[in-house]
């Protein structure tokens, strides 16, 4: 969860603190309308985070809600990537990639590290808790903090294409990093729709 959450943090603080820069600089729009527009990434983060949330808690499995929603992610960038200059469709390509990566990057921030310390070998233990919490928001800010200088280096010698594909790259790096879990989840799922069946 920590290296998943470098990942993505470095995507998700790549959006809040370069989005008005990108949209001023790649369409010529005001910086006051830029800032204005980059609002409905946060709006999509945050429909994203509470409704992935609750579908993962009614399935009790946090990993097969992130791994989707992350794979929806990388086909959002690319369509965002490639935005018009339009206002409209560039809020709602904006929104729809929030909602699938401040989705994610809520829920591993939050809910995923409530769930660790609920883990058997933490449980009762309010040092231990704080400890993971640590662990997986250090981690992630080392990441984001990365991704700041890597944005400007990519975008100053490559362009802003290259920067979606740089993005593109770190979300599925997320993907993979998640997959032992999904792996672990599903088989779990598996093995209690089977105990079900033999109980009926």
């Amino acid at each position: 969860y920590s290296l998943a959450y470098a990942c993505l943090k470095l995507v998700n603080y790549s959006f809040f603190f370069w989005l008005p820069f990108y949209l001023s600089n790649n369409y010529g729009w005001k910086e006051a309308e830029a800032d204005r527009l980059s609002v409905w990434y946060d709006v999509g983060g945050i429909i994203g985070g509470t409704l992935q949330g609750l579908i993962s808690d009614f399935m009790g499995k946090r990993a097969p809600v992130l791994v989707f929603s992350l794979a929806m992610a990388m086909g959002s960038l690319v369509g965002y990537s490639r935005s018009p200059n339009d206002k409209l469709i560039n809020a709602v390509i904006l929104a729809t990639t929030g909602f699938f990566i401040g989705g994610p990057s809520n829920m591993i921030s939050s809910a995923i590290s409530a769930d660790l310390g609920r883990q058997d070998v933490l449980r009762g233990s309010q040092e231990a808790l704080a400890t993971v919490t640590g662990i997986v928001d250090g981690t992630g800010s080392i990441g984001a903090a990365v991704g700041q200088y890597l944005v400007s280096l990519i975008e100053s010698r490559l362009g802003w294409m290259s920067v979606f594909y740089f993005f593109i790259v770190m979300t599925g790096g997320s993907v993979v990093f998640i997959t032992p879990l999904l792996v672990r989840e599903l088989r779990d799922m598996w093995r209690d729709r089977q105990a079900l069946r033999h109980q009926l």
